[in-house]
């Protein structure tokens, strides 16, 4: 008997033995697989603090991972300023301006093998919901006349919930006649004198941002009647006599009818010839029917009836359930196969609408329409990374197959003189883990014999391990491992010790007492029965009893026996040992095709101890039983001696006929082929026989030992009759069934008719087309492609990008909807029909124009220049104006750190051209929230918000700075005064400073002033030794001028330079310098005060004056000419 502890190592083991898709040790060289990632989408709310995009794989060598945003490469480093983690591609996101991540998110993982791609992860950043602004007139009517007071919602991130009260934020109390509406709004059937009042307010709240808006008051009066007429009912919701509805499956489904009439009108709620499911709630006063959960058996037509004392009125719905993408019955599997053979690559979905399949490889598009690829002769650099996506209008669903084709001899994963050492009497398991293309042949061998090992206590398992039960002191000693395959031939040595045990028990004790629980160790059968606790005080007394079953596996058959023996059939008897409540397997073993392989033949209920066995001609049998329970499987009884049967014709014939077209004119021809047992003699072979259908011709037959055929020759596209039937040196078969199929296929040869184009709006365009004729398709219609190219934008038609796209629509179809065009654009737009064989040709294109549309958001949003009530706003225009572009819409409202908000101000910004904004008359130390979104004449586009502050200081911007300078006069500066100067960057869009300092100006009549740390500032010291070094570059050029030149008259070098620069210098003064404020430079410095330090050749001294750029300017005046100083990029020449 086992013990419960080997029983739970069994179950352990077949759990983790069910990894699904392509197993290869990371030893081995392979493709990646993405092991790790986000589960989209993700909402990032405002408060929670980071979002991670999760990307891990593995794979040898190892990955190197990137992204796409949208479709668009992407670095996160560079273009989202994150950071990606060490040895993955996961990133985080951390909380801040979160607008700029928003969009859907792909990670790719490559190596040289192949690339595999993630599931299509989208980062959704939510807006802050708000209503809008406006002034609502009030509403006047009589009384008894219908009312609806229209909420509109904002949207938001659900779940929102709408509520209707007044202004002292008490609840409007809703019955039969006055309710809320599905959609927000509240509905008067008939209104009441009583209904009169000027604070009927909607809130939405919206829980997961944790957010309450609410939209302006409204006013209803109504005026009072003598006599209310009476009125037949009449449906406000919705429209019409019939309406459709789509639902997701599982969705809820929503329906509802609000009636106006007096007297108040009563819904009621009917199925057209069915009843309502036991799901269905009415709710709302009777207005409302929701189905949780919905199926497709509730699909149907759902009727609402509005009644009362005048008369009824009545909607019908069409209910409609679909179902996004899934797998069926699973996603494609990774394969390892060898060079030269065909691989099937099958991606089965389900889904409704009917999806659409499409087929990458290492993450680029193939031209692949049916769902199944197939590697006919599979060569290595077939071997990738095959994604098949799957979709429909309701979702995305994707997988990866790791298709590795390669030879690979064996490979030894197990260390190589591996020791183990087991107790005499115990079971030992030796590995032998090995990795090969095409699978390795396991063998084992003891003490360099040529013989493997072998006998009832050797078993060797698929993972090439071998285990000896109940080992002896013999076993001892070296064991080889040989793994051989078409490639070559490994091995490695395990080296095994038995020990003979020093230590025998006298007694076990296997029953431990703790703290009222009994454990009992090492179950065995011995151990079932009652057991009884008894609780004992002083006082009293209680007992609890459980009754413990020990299940186990069920012991092995006995005397098994076979009578009854004719030609092809036994029976088969046997005597059950302690079944445990199990059924019966018989497996059979014969000789001739797969000796030692022992297979299922038939099962046998647990109350049967006999069965009747039927058989196959020509196979030597011999038979064995085991039973079977919920545990698991019991050990098997002895073979029977073996049982010959005499050859015969077959008895069946070949199954799952496949006729397939790969070229224009030939037919392919394939079927499973019979096993080898299933031969029943020697000398197999099959008559294949085909004749095309509904015509009058002769069967024609072939006679192959294939399982495969082709016939040439045949007309393209053309049904045929096909059936294969058995035959034997005995006999033929019994007589085959005919199946139908297509010779091959070949490109269509019309293109759709009269295609016409319909725009709905600005990104929406319905086609339509007349389908080709089925005779110019030659082939299984696959579906149409439409293909439209954006040939130039209308606002600017100079510009002609390259934008081509297609989707394409399977089935039999004459129109379709083109979704995600540019607004304001002009297309032209062409369909062709495709079939299995390809593309036909393609439609006479069609032209048309997108109407003009919102436009983008701005692309940025800064606050500048703050002031104590004022604050200039900065942005850039959106990318896509999607139209003419007519201005801005500003808007802002004071909030504060609990994000209560006041009224909201509106500025209209006329003029397309203006970039930046200045809003005066903010109050001092306050926070704004800004709103800005462009306009075009249909509208205003998607908001861009930034947050602002006031200051209590005022602060100025200068001029621009001349970047060619080095320096920057800043003028009308208060005497004796501390300030902050900060240099910006001019466009105003970073609001980080390039330079930062404190100073304090002199007081007047005093040359000193003070810097605040400025010899402490690491630019202070650089400048300096710039300063140093220019001045030794001056004086060595002085020193070469002064040697190498010659002096002139003044006069001569004016004549010959009528405009250079004059520096007002004679030959005393030229090289004069002075590194102290005291002295300044003969005839170049400038005192502060506006006089000149030293002497001048030049006469009178003049006032020292700066340009506008914070240039010097000195005027000089002398006898003959007059001068000005001006920069120079080099050294001037001197004069004399």
């Amino acid at each position: 008997m086992r013990s419960l502890w080997s029983l739970g190592l069994a179950f352990l083991l077949a759990l983790t033995s069910r990894a699904r898709g392509l197993d290869i040790p990371l030893e081995v060289e392979q493709l990646p697989t993405i092991t790790v990632q986000t589960a989209g989408p993700v909402i990032a709310l405002p408060f929670e603090g980071s979002f991670s995009m999760r990307c891990e794989a593995k794979g040898n060598p190892q990955p190197v991972y990137r992204w796409t945003k949208d479709g668009q490469a992407i670095d996160p480093l560079y273009d989202l300023g994150v950071k990606k983690e060490r040895n993955n591609g996961s990133f985080v996101i951390h909380s801040g301006l979160l607008a700029q991540f928003q969009g859907k998110y792909q990670c790719y993982a490559s190596n040289n093998l192949g690339t595999a791609v993630s599931e299509e992860i989208e980062l959704i950043v939510p807006s802050t919901p708000k209503f809008p602004k406006e002034k609502i007139a009030p509403i006047v009517v009589k009384e008894g006349q219908p009312v609806i007071l229209e909420c509109n919602p904002p949207q938001g991130i659900p779940p929102r919930k709408i509520y209707w009260m007044t202004i002292g934020l008490q609840h409007i109390e809703q019955d039969e006649r006055v309710s809320m509406g599905h959609d927000g709004n509240l509905y008067f059937s008939n209104a009441l004198e009583k209904d009169s009042r000027r604070d009927y307010c909607c809130f939405a709240a919206f829980s997961a941002i944790r957010t309450i808006v609410q939209k302006t008051a409204m006013s209803v009066v109504v005026k009072s009647s003598y006599a209310i007429p009476e009125r037949r009912p009449s449906l406000l919701v919705p429209a019409g006599v019939q309406s459709e509805v789509w639902l997701v499956k599982g969705e809820e489904l929503v329906l509802e009818c609000i009636a106006e009439g007096f007297p108040t009108p009563v819904i009621k709620w009917t199925r057209r010839r069915e009843k309502l499911p036991k799901r269905a709630n009415i709710k709302n006063y009777g207005k409302r029917l929701t189905i949780y959960n919905i199926e497709e058996e509730d699909d149907g037509k759902y009727i609402c009836e509005a009644r009362n004392s005048v008369g009824d009125t009545v909607h019908y719905f069409n209910v409609m359930v679909e179902e996004p993408p899934r797998w069926q019955p699973e996603p494609p599997k990774g394969q390892l196969a060898v060079v030269g053979s065909d691989v099937h690559i099958k991606c089965s979905a389900s889904g409704k609408p009917r999806p659409v399949i499409s087929w990458r490889k290492n993450g680029q598009p193939l031209d692949v329409l049916d769902d199944t690829i197939v590697l006919h002769r599979a060569r290595p650099e077939d071997s990738a990374v095959y994604q098949c996506e799957v979709s429909n209008r309701h979702g995305t669903i994707l997988a990866n197959a790791n298709i590795m084709i390669i030879n690979l001899p064996p490979r030894m994963l197990t260390k190589d003189y591996q020791r183990y050492s087991v107790v005499q009497g115990r079971d030992i398991i030796m590995d032998c883990k090995v990795f090969s293309s095409p699978p390795s042949t396991v063998s084992w061998n003891k003490d360099d014999t040529t013989e493997s090992v072998e006998g009832e206590r050797f078993s060797v398992f698929k993972n090439g391990s071998l285990q000896i039960n109940q080992a002896g002191k013999e076993d001892s000693g070296e064991y080889v491992c040989f793994a051989t395959n078409s490639e070559g031939k490994s091995a490695i040595t395990a080296l095994l010790d038995v020990k003979v045990s020093l230590y025998k028990c006298a007694f076990i004790i296997r029953y431990f007492l703790d703290d009222g629980m009994l454990q009992i160790i090492n179950v065995n059968q011995s151990d079932k029965g009652t057991y009884t606790c008894t609780a004992r005080t002083n006082l009293d007394q209680d007992t609890a009893s459980a009754l413990v079953t020990v299940l186990d596996v069920p012991d092995a058959p006995e005397d098994v026996e076979l009578s009854e023996h004719k030609s092809w059939s036994v029976r088969l008897a046997w005597v059950p040992g302690d079944d445990h409540n199990s059924s019966f397997i018989v497996e059979y073993e014969e000789s001739q095709w797969d000796p030692g392989t022992w297979r299922e033949l038939q099962r046998v209920p647990g109350n049967q101890v006999t069965a009747v066995l039927t058989l196959h001609g020509h196979l030597n049998y011999q038979f064995r039983v085991y039973a079977v329970n919920a545990i698991g499987k019991g050990p098997p009884s002895n073979p029977t001696d073996r049982y010959k049967t005499p050859p015969a014709a077959p008895d069946k014939n070949p199954e799952n006929i496949k006729i397939q077209g790969h070229l224009p004119h030939q037919m392919d021809i394939s079927w499973e082929p019979l096993l080898p047992v299933e031969h029943n003699g020697p000398g197999l072979e099959y008559k294949l026989s085909y004749r095309k259908l509904g015509v009058e011709d002769i069967w024609k037959e072939h006679l192959v030992k294939r399982h495969a055929f082709i016939v040439k020759n045949t007309p393209t596209f053309v049904p045929y009759e096909i059936k294969i039937q058995s035959r034997n040196s005995h006999g033929w078969g019994p007589e085959p069934k005919v199946v139908t199929g297509y010779s091959g296929e070949d490109l269509p040869t019309a293109s759709p008719r009269d295609v016409a184009v319909e725009v709905l709006n600005t990104t929406l365009l319905r086609v339509s087309w007349t389908r080709v004729a089925q005779a110019t398709l030659r082939g299984h219609l696959g579906g149409y492609n439409v293909h439209w190219l954006r040939k130039r934008s209308l606002l600017h038609s100079n510009r002609i990008p390259e934008e081509r796209h297609f989707l394409t629509f399977p089935g039999n179809r004459s129109h379709a909807m083109v979704p995600g065009l540019r607004p304001f654009s002009e297309y032209r737009l062409t369909v062709n029909v495709f079939n299995k064989r390809g593309n036909g040709p393609n439609s006479d294109p069609v032209t048309f124009q997108t109407p003009e549309g919102v436009p983008e958001q701005v692309p940025i949003l800064t606050v500048s220049n703050a002031q104590r009530d004022s604050i200039t706003l900065v942005w850039a225009p959106p990318f896509e104006a999607n139209g003419i572009l007519m201005g801005y819409l500003l808007q802002y409202q004071l909030i504060n750190e609990t994000l209560a908000m006041g009224d909201m101000q509106e500025v209209n910004v006329s003029s397309a051209d203006t970039t930046q904004w200045l809003l005066q008359g903010l109050g001092e130390m306050s926070k704004y929230m800004f709103y800005l979104s462009a306009c075009t004449r249909v509208g205003c586009g998607p908001q861009r918000m930034e947050e602002g502050s006031t200051v209590t200081e005022a602060s100025e911007i200068s001029e621009a700075v001349n970047t060619s300078k080095n320096f920057h006069l800043i003028e009308g500066l208060e005497p004796g005064t501390v300030y902050t100067v900060r240099l910006l960057a001019k466009s105003r869009l970073d609001n980080a400073s390039i330079f930062e300092d404190v100073i304090q100006t002199r007081v007047k009549g005093k040359r000193e002033y003070l810097h605040l740390g400025v010899s402490t500032q690491g630019w202070f010291i650089g400048m300096m030794c710039a300063v140093a070094l220019l001045t030794l570059t001056v004086l060595i050029a002085c020193f070469v001028t002064r040697n190498k030149g010659g002096k002139y008259a003044v006069k001569e070098k004016e004549d010959l330079h009528p405009e250079v620069e004059s520096q007002g210098m004679n030959d005393d003064t030229f090289c004069d310098y002075s590194d102290s404020e005291e002295n300044p430079l003969k005839a170049s410095q400038c005192s502060l005060d506006g006089g000149m330090g030293g002497d001048s050749d030049y006469g009178d001294e003049e006032e020292c004056q700066f340009n506008e750029d914070g240039s010097f300017i000195g005027e000089y005046s002398g006898h003959k000419n007059r001068g000005s100083v001006r920069e120079s990029n080099g050294p001037s020449p001197a004069t004399a």
